[in-house]
């Protein structure tokens, strides 16, 4: 599966992050397994574990975000994925229009791995509440270090003057259709 390199908003830039990349591990049956490593994590804002559980406002601190668009389609489904193990998922019907609750019958898991120079988060979605492929996906992260500095990455940020991950240029990743033996 593909490495992608995310990008740090210009208008907000990290103070000791100095990377952020993301990829797809596996897509099962059963689950979706997707990590983020950050790089430069002296200064990282860590949330304090809060235990599983659906949560509004996770942006708000460090947190990772998954985008998914059905090929052809206008909506998408946004995935928010925290530290503290807390979690949000969305369905839009248009570019931040008609925001609904994603219903999960059976909540992701949100594993986060803290070393001197790096941090690795991995979260395991359940693949029945996560969209078909082919798919359209933006991988993403909000970055709160020391001081409260944020700064916000994504795969690409098109020309907005402020970081906006529902911004149709930040779903360059793809998640194909797996083919049968």
């Amino acid at each position: 599966m593909q490495t992608y390199q995310l990008v740090s908003h210009p208008s907000h830039p990290p103070l000791a992050v100095a990377r952020v990349e993301a990829r797809m591990i596996s897509a099962s049956d059963n689950w979706l397994r997707v990590r983020w490593r950050v790089d430069g994590v002296t200064k990282l804002i860590v949330p304090p574990f809060a235990g599983k559980g659906r949560a509004d406002n996770l942006w708000q601190t460090t947190c990772f975000e998954l985008f998914m668009q059905p090929d052809g389609a206008t909506g998408y489904s946004e995935f928010n994925l925290s530290p503290s193990e807390r979690w949000a998922a969305y369905d839009f019907t248009g570019l931040r229009e008609g925001m609904t609750e994603r219903r999960f019958e059976r909540e992701p898991t949100c594993t986060m791995r803290m070393g001197t120079a790096m941090a690795i988060f991995d979260a395991e979605l359940p693949r029945a509440q996560m969209p078909d492929p082919p798919c359209s996906m933006g991988f993403a992260a909000v970055i709160e270090e020391q001081g409260g500095v944020k700064s916000y990455w994504a795969l690409s940020h098109g020309n907005s003057e402020q970081p906006d991950f529902h911004d149709p240029a930040c779903f360059t990743a793809e998640f194909a259709r797996t083919r049968a033996a």
